[in-house]
This record gives structure tokens, C-alpha cells and sequence, in this order.
């Protein structure tokens, strides 16, 4: 299961994002995953519990939100969505077309649990 090793990848990045804020947890994450990716986002979240133990991320929420695959068209030039298997222009219908987006798995937010009284304290 790869996605075991997705995941220690993602909580180490979020590990050094906690530590470079100075944040006591991290309450939730969230990725954005493209159908492309290769990465079966059930078996991301068995995976994930397993990864976080022991980290500033044990008790943090996994969002998933899956993005669209979209595709420039080379005859055309418009970007369209696309679906699997069938990376056909939205508007002329052509074949040759350009992956923008789907393959993707990008951590976009972290939210951090940081103490607030050491915040005032630093800003006095």
C-alpha cells in the first residue's frame, strides 16, 4: 500500500509546518487530490491513522477534496474539464489535448493549534 508512505510524506511536511509556527497540534489538514493521482483515497485514510500516531497531527482531521481533471485543447486552445480515460476538449471535441490538472495531490491547508498566551507574551 503506497499510501502508507504518501501519508509519513504528508505528516512530515505537516510536522515541519507545526514546528516552524511553533504550534502544539495541528487540528486538520486538508489535500486536494486529482483522479489521476494514483492515490485511492480510502485507503489514504486507513493509511493516515496509522502515519499520525505518535505526531503533533494524532488528533487532526484528513479533508480530501478531489479536483477535476481539466485539459487544454492544442487545436482550440480552451480549457475544459475532462473526464477519465477520455482527456477530450469540452469544446471542439479534439483528442490532442494537454493535462493541466488531475494528477495532483497538494497539501493546501494546515490548521495549526498554537498557544495564544505564548503569542501575547511575545508580542509584550
Amino acid at each position: 500500500m503506497h499510501e502508507l508512505s504518501i501519508c509519513q510524506g504528508l505528516i512530515g511536511q505537516v510536522e515541519r509546518i507545526a514546528l516552524q509556527h511553533n504550534a502544539r497540534a495541528v487540528d486538520k489538514i486538508v489535500v486536494h487530490i486529482g483522479p489521476l493521482s494514483g492515490v485511492e483515497i480510502p485507503l489514504l485514510h486507513q493509511a493516515y491513522s496509522l502515519a499520525r500516531a505518535g505526531t503533533r497531527a494524532e488528533n487532526a482531521a484528513l479533508v480530501t477534496e478531489p479536483q477535476p481533471i481539466r485539459v487544454v485543447c492544442e487545436t482550440c486552445g480552451a480549457e475544459t474539464t475532462a473526464k477519465m480515460n477520455r482527456l477530450l476538449c469540452g469544446i471542439c471535441g479534439e483528442y490532442r489535448t494537454r493535462l493541466v490538472s488531475g494528477d495532483e495531490m497538494i497539501l493546501a491547508s494546515v490548521e495549526l493549534n498554537v498557544d495564544t498566551s505564548e503569542m501575547i507574551q511575545d508580542v509584550v
